[in-house]
């Protein structure tokens, strides 16, 4: 139940923003003057960090400051904890993940932190085969590796490997704008590259549902740079990024899942912070100025020495900031678009799909929901299935009514799995598009000319502002791995400002 209530909250939270926005003119903030109805004083607090957002880059770095011994406060604006990872209770000691979910090698900061945290992982189902349906076609391939015969998979998923993989290698993790060819590649979309080097329907119809559940969006709306520079980051120190770490179960970025859920480590880690995580908090300015910096919320006033902003791009550009932000700070961040991913789950009184030997896990090209995982709990019951649905698809998708909502994707089920797919006893449906507080998932996207332009603005300290969040990532881009790494990077940043960095 404690899931639901912050759920609720966040809607709450969500219609106030709204009304607020319309209140002051499209799209723009109540003035942090404005922001507590009825004249209420907000409340002061000194610290070392203020941090904005309490998702896992938040948080990671919050916790790390902390253990350096300084004091700091973490404002966030929804009533929960974890940003864009989120357990919903489906049943007493069962839950299904709303948002992120899977780890998998080479994730080791997210690994070593749920270590520390106490929370297991245990393997995603990956066992007997997956489902291929394409142009009209249902086939059967073996889980692992997953990789299908059909000519049309083997085109898609191998010609993107043999072709993305040698350029990605091309491309710095901390620097793609720096890459050889980055203004060549800025300046094309993913879309041309799979033009010409995809030659069938069938091909180009998997990569564009491979491109919808890793980014949320379409080919045609990210460059072929930003494409390449994420592909890169899928990897570790030792490890070079592939392209196949991002699409496959086994020995990839879908291989476990944590017990418990993936929100746990975020639970976990606001319960050690005691009172240094503030909810219901949304943060409206940041003001610089004396050598220290204000941060202004709905509940509470901040001062701080320095500022770290960890919540997603889309947001960070709708707090007002004085001095203005450089303009290539604020075209980055305007220039990082959300990603459209929904996620639809049923819920039923068993996985019966494991009985027919499979695993869960399909591709489809007959929307809405192009792609599943079985998402059952380790327990192995109740059976929860859940699809994808992405880009373009969801932006139809969420036109639709709930019913016919629930009934598009069942259908999908159906045709993937059986008849018995059309009668759930349960179904959940998370759009992070309509979160305030999120406004898309799972990562955001730059289109042509972004990064080789507004790129080295990235991560560069803004006065005394540090930037974290998944987005900003070195390795793993978009996941939570990569938001624990920003944390922790942000933190140092901060601990360096501390001890005399700005001198």
């Amino acid at each position: 139940m404690e899931e639901a209530r912050d759920h609720a909250r966040l809607v709450t939270s969500r219609r106030t923003f709204l009304a607020g926005a319309a209140a002051t003119g499209a799209g723009a903030l109540l003035p942090a003057e404005l922001a507590t109805a009825g004249g209420r004083r907000r409340r002061r607090r000194t610290v070392d960090v203020a941090i904005v957002g309490a998702g896992l880059a938040g948080l990671a770095a919050a916790r790390r400051l902390a253990r350096a011994g300084k004091e700091v406060c973490v404002l966030e604006a929804r009533g929960r904890v974890g940003g864009r990872i989120l357990n919903h209770r489906v049943g007493p000691g069962v839950i299904a993940e709303l948002g992120g979910q899977y780890v998998g090698p080479t994730q080791d900061h997210l690994l070593e932190l749920a270590k520390a945290l106490g929370v297991d992982t245990f393997p995603t189902y990956n066992e007997g085969n997956n489902v291929l349906l394409l142009d009209g076609r249902r086939s059967l391939y073996a889980a692992n590796p997953g990789l299908s015969p059909d000519p049309d998979f083997q085109e898609a998923i191998l010609t993107a490997i043999g072709r993305l993989d040698p350029m990605a290698a091309e491309v710095p993790v901390d620097a793609p704008w720096k890459a050889p060819r980055a203004a060549e590649w800025d300046a094309i979309t993913l879309e041309a590259f799979k033009q010409q080097n995809l030659t069938t329907p069938g091909a180009k119809k998997l990569f564009d549902i491979a491109c919808e559940a890793i980014w949320g969006a379409e080919p045609r709306e990210m460059s072929l740079l930003y494409a390449l520079a994420y592909t890169a980051t899928a990897g570790n120190e030792q490890n070079p990024g592939s392209f196949t770490r991002l699409v496959t179960t086994a020995g990839g970025a879908q291989e476990s899942r944590f017990v418990g859920g993936s929100q746990r480590i975020a639970q976990l880690m606001a319960r050690r912070l005691a009172g240094q995580v503030v909810l219901r908090s949304p943060v409206r300015s940041i003001e610089q100025g004396r050598g220290r910096v204000i941060v202004a919320s709905d509940r509470l006033v901040v001062e701080a020495a320095e500022v770290i902003v960890a919540v997603p791009p889309a947001v960070a550009a709708r707090i007002d900031f004085t001095p203005a932000l450089p303009r290539a700070k604020r075209r980055l961040l305007k220039g990082i678009v959300p990603g459209k991913l929904i996620k639809w789950e049923a819920v039923y009184e068993e996985p019966f799909w494991r009985e027919q030997g499979l695993s869960g896990q399909a591709v489809s090209d007959v929307g809405p929901a192009n792609s599943t995982f079985d998402n059952t709990p380790p327990s192995g019951s109740p059976g929860i299935l859940f699809g994808f649905v992405g880009g373009d698809q969801a932006r139809r998708f969420a036109r639709l009514s709930r019913a016919a909502r629930r009934e598009a994707v069942l259908g999908n089920f159906a045709g993937l799995f059986g008849e018995e797919a059309r009668n759930p006893r349960a179904s959940l449906e998370m759009n992070w598009a309509r979160e305030a507080w999120t406004r898309g998932c799972p990562v955001g996207h730059t289109g042509r000319n972004v990064i080789k332009r507004y790129g080295p603005a990235l991560r560069q300290r803004t006065g005394r502002v540090h930037w974290a969040g998944s987005e900003t990532a070195t390795y793993w881009n978009g996941y939570m791995d990569g938001a624990v790494r920003s944390g922790d990077r942000a933190a140092a940043k901060a601990l360096d400002a501390l001890a005399g960095g700005h001198r």
